[in-house]
């Protein structure tokens, strides 16, 4: 292992907020490094969220690289725009994002990696370049940073809440706001952990959602908008299931009994802007909805809308 030592200069209200500064890397990844015990305190264990006091001793030992194959693969996918610094994909919907236990072929950076020169290494070797990810069954829009200073850059803005995220979805049932807000906390569900749900604050991660509905249709269904404030796992879905109209097509938060005939959720990126790492140019993507997500809402349109 790399040991690093610092002492702080001044006070910092979180440890793991301290740590991604003095090493340059993401705060989720300071976050896992303390939480892995690779971090002391004044020479002692401590949680991320524990304050650091002006003269306190931080040491930090960064485990070595992980030795890991992951095989460039000629997989299609749709770059809407590469320079030297991002590229913005439009992920269909069905691609896995990066590899997992198990399943080190067949996913988005597979893809990357055959298509790109350099991809960002701040994540480590099974997910270079990827700084937040969608679901494997929800399509659209995300981008991929090509060197480190781009990847912190792109995570800091989605920390501050600068780079806006804006979703398309088909829900069950129809919406009775028009507009409105949903915070709550999402953790693991305390009794099937493939799935996530709202929990109390104490056992799960703040996250807002807002929303808007773009068209109610006659045979109960809604299609709305959706802008991320935060980025927790399955948090749009989670979040209509919450509301109690879950997003058509979901084989896990959606209905059993659902009328289409889909392999995923309907839930689409389909808005992206963000600061462009180098430049400053503010930049804004957009994606259409995929064939199938248009055709649901095509048969939805002829039954007429409310």
């Amino acid at each position: 292992m790399d040991k690093k030592i610092f002492a702080a200069e001044e006070p910092c209200e979180r440890l793991d907020v301290f740590v991604a500064s003095a090493l340059g890397v993401t705060r989720s990844a300071a976050k896992k490094l303390i939480e892995e015990g690779n971090v002391l305190l004044c020479g002692a264990p401590a949680k991320a969220s524990h304050a650091v006091a002006a003269g306190d001793e931080v040491c930090a030992e960064i485990p070595a690289p992980q030795t890991l194959d992951l095989t460039p693969q000629d997989i299609p996918i749709d770059i809407v725009y590469e320079d030297d610094d991002i590229a913005v994909v439009n992920k269909p919907q069905g691609l896995t994002v990066h590899a997992g236990s198990g399943n080190l072929t067949g996913t988005l950076v597979n893809a990357l990696l055959y298509r790109l020169k350099s991809l960002s290494s701040i994540n480590g070797v099974v997910r270079p370049g990827i700084v937040h990810r969608i679901d494997k069954d929800t399509s659209g829009l995300l981008v991929v940073a090509k060197n480190d200073a781009a990847h912190l850059s792109l995570s800091a803005q989605i920390a501050d809440k600068t780079c806006a995220r804006e979703y398309l979805a088909l829900c069950e049932g129809l919406f009775k706001e028009d507009a409105g807000r949903v915070e709550t906390y999402i953790g693991r569900h305390p009794t099937d952990r493939v799935r996530m749900a709202v929990v109390p604050k104490e056992k799960g991660r703040y996250a807002a959602t807002n929303f808007e509905v773009e068209a109610r249709y006659r045979s109960g269904f809604t299609l709305v908008r959706f802008r991320l404030e935060t980025g927790r796992t399955h948090q749009i879905r989670v979040h209509c299931r919450y509301l109690g109209y879950p997003i058509v097509g979901d084989p896990v938060y959606g209905s059993k009994r659902q009328r289409f005939k889909l392999d995923g959720q309907l839930l689409h990126a389909c808005r992206l802007s963000l600061t462009h790492p180098k430049t400053g140019q503010r930049m804004t993507f957009e994606a259409p909805l995929p064939d199938y997500f248009k055709k649901v809402l095509d048969t939805l349109e002829r039954e007429g809308r409310l």
